[in-house]
């Protein structure tokens, strides 16, 4: 068990650090988790790896959040929709299979992944003019779905939530990965409360990751904030990359 820990916490510390940039660390975290631990439920797992998500996500927007203007009217918002619909998503993923839901999620990506590569100014330019019942609509919208997401499914949501700053609402990538990030660690605590409510999170595993993923995600931020938009676009479109491989994987082979 010792070796078992020692290999999630280099898993989480290399989540923290990739999540704290633009999203997906999950990617990294979630299959380690399900690949190191296979005696367990699957709900016992990502139960578990929301603690070090959730910390990693924390000491991330701290960084963020000290470099970048926020729009603290807006996200507050956001947070409290996130966090409902998350802890909606962790109790229907107790209930049904997720399978469904990621043969469409790799379409959508290849899309993403092809928009992102080929507009070169996606991600760095200004706020779109929005109406404030706009605004609302499409932050609310937002956190509705990919808190629900996050809840059942989880990958690459980090990801999604960055995407949806810079389409729906305008923001550049530095921008978008720090709203990004409190949104994010909405979705991480009402996911966290219900599966501890449930008794579903190993501590003693889960602490020891969290400590790692936010040094990880420290570290993440830090770089992120001094390399600037250019550096994030080019870590987005390869997460979004990894994210496609992953899913194509559970999608195609996975089931055979």
């Amino acid at each position: 068990m010792t070796i078992t820990l020692i290999l999630l916490c280099f898993a989480a510390f290399a989540a923290g650090f990739i999540d704290a940039i633009v999203g997906g660390g999950g990617l990294i975290q979630t299959p380690a988790g399900l690949v190191l631990l296979p005696a367990l439920p699957v709900s016992t797992v990502i139960g578990t790896l929301k603690i070090p998500a959730f910390c990693g996500t924390a000491l991330a927007a701290a960084q963020y959040v000290q470099k970048v203007k926020i729009k603290w009217k807006l996200v507050v918002l956001m947070i409290v929709a996130a966090f409902l619909s998350a802890m909606a998503g962790s109790y229907c993923l107790t209930k049904v299979n997720n399978y469904f839901m990621k043969p469409l999620l790799l379409a959508i990506l290849v899309l993403v992944a092809i928009y992102t590569y080929s507009k070169k100014n996606f991600g760095i330019h200004t706020e779109k003019d929005h109406s404030p019942n706009e605004q609302l609509f499409y932050s609310l919208g937002t956190s509705v779905v990919l808190g629900f997401y996050d809840g059942f499914i989880g990958p690459g949501t980090g990801s999604f939530l960055v995407l949806a700053f810079i389409t729906l609402l305008g923001f550049d990538f530095l921008k978008a990965s720090a709203h990004a990030k409190l949104v994010n660690m909405a979705t991480n605590l009402g996911s966290i409360l219900f599966f501890a409510g449930s008794g579903r999170i190993i501590f003693s595993i889960a602490i020891p990751m969290a400590v790692c993923n936010a040094i990880g995600g420290t570290l993440g931020a830090r770089l992120a904030i001094v390399k600037g938009n250019k550096f994030i676009r080019v870590f987005f479109l390869i997460i979004v990359v990894g994210t496609i491989l992953r899913f194509a994987y559970d999608v195609f082979f996975r089931q055979q």
